[in-house]
């Protein structure tokens, strides 16, 4: 077991997973007002839309637009997500910063759920991606493992899948000459507790010491900031999360799949155990609130609504 990291980095996912899963349309103002606030709060990455089809995520049916109205501050990158070429033309063609990444999914099931391929056609379509960010001279930066705890389709994840399909995106990478950061696992529709985060995280390492793994975690059955120190104590220093517990995955399987673990909850809890984070958390909790009133409706945030300690503290 490592010392705890003494900083780690965030990706905010709030404006993304919010906006897709929503069933109600929010105005394509309002939705640029939440992620520039965002972007004044010390965060420096935010995923702000997915380019997929309408009919499929209406509430992602003015991405296009939306990459274009966003004013935006010079050190923050804006990003988005395709799961398809189709989408990842899109995003050639926005005025969001475009990352590459490799995904694939541990469960069969949910893969074609969520994007109408199985893993192999998925494999195939990687190789078709690495080639296109090459033409278009895109960073590829992290490989992503999806479902990597656990599917409501397939139920609990076996590690030594979860191993596979690492090596997979390594041998993707190897294969297009591309030098990853690191491997993202997600918890995608929240099955993970700390034990699972042990042993999976322990199981990759064990095969490659060295490989970076960064965390995706859904907090759907409340065990997110668990599984967070579960990884902090195994030295996992990088966390996508979602302002004010926004959002969910669309494709789960299950209406009950709750966005990404909130921001202010993991800024909180970093912070207070001598973490840094590089986010100003009471800023963070004001731009929660405007999510509530941006979305209509009270949101799952702790912080947000119980308050940091700044205040309370002798100084």
């Amino acid at each position: 077991m490592s010392d705890l990291p003494k900083k780690i980095w965030i990706n905010e996912e709030g404006p993304r997973e919010g906006f897709q899963i929503e069933a109600n349309p929010i105005a394509l103002k309002r939705k640029a007002e939440l992620i520039e606030a965002l972007a004044e709060t010390g965060l420096k990455q935010i995923d702000c839309v997915s380019f997929v089809n309408p009919k499929r995520v209406p509430g992602m049916a003015d991405a296009d637009e939306l990459a274009a109205a966003i004013r935006k501050k010079p050190g923050v990158r804006y990003t988005g997500l395709w799961l398809n070429q189709q989408g990842l033309e899109r995003a050639y063609n926005s005025q969001l910063d475009i990352i590459g990444a490799i995904r694939v999914t541990a469960s069969e099931s949910f893969s074609v759920n969520n994007t109408n391929k199985n893993i192999q056609q998925t494999l195939d379509e990687q190789r078709a991606w690495l080639k296109s960010y090459a033409e278009h001279d895109v960073p590829v930066e992290w490989g992503y493992v999806m479902t990597a705890f656990g599917c409501n389709y397939e139920g609990y994840m076996p590690i030594p899948q979860v191993v596979r399909m690492v090596g997979e995106v390594l041998d993707l990478a190897d294969e297009a000459d591309v030098q990853l950061n690191g491997v993202y696992l997600a918890d995608t529709v929240g099955w993970a507790n700390p034990l699972m985060m042990e042993k999976t995280i322990g199981a990759v390492r064990e095969k490659w010491p060295d490989l970076p793994l960064a965390l995706h975690l859904h907090d759907t059955r409340g065990t997110g900031l668990a599984n967070v120190y579960a990884a902090l104590k195994l030295g996992v220093a990088k966390f996508d999360s979602s302002c004010a517990g926004l959002g969910g995955c669309p494709f789960a399987g299950h209406r009950g799949a709750a966005g990404n673990i909130c921001t202010e909850d993991l800024v909180f809890m970093c912070e207070e155990m001598g973490i840094e984070t590089g986010v100003d958390l009471d800023a963070l909790i004001k731009v929660a609130h405007l999510a509530e009133d941006i979305f209509g409706r009270q949101l799952p945030g702790k912080v947000m609504h119980g308050g940091s300690l700044n205040r309370y503290k002798k100084t």
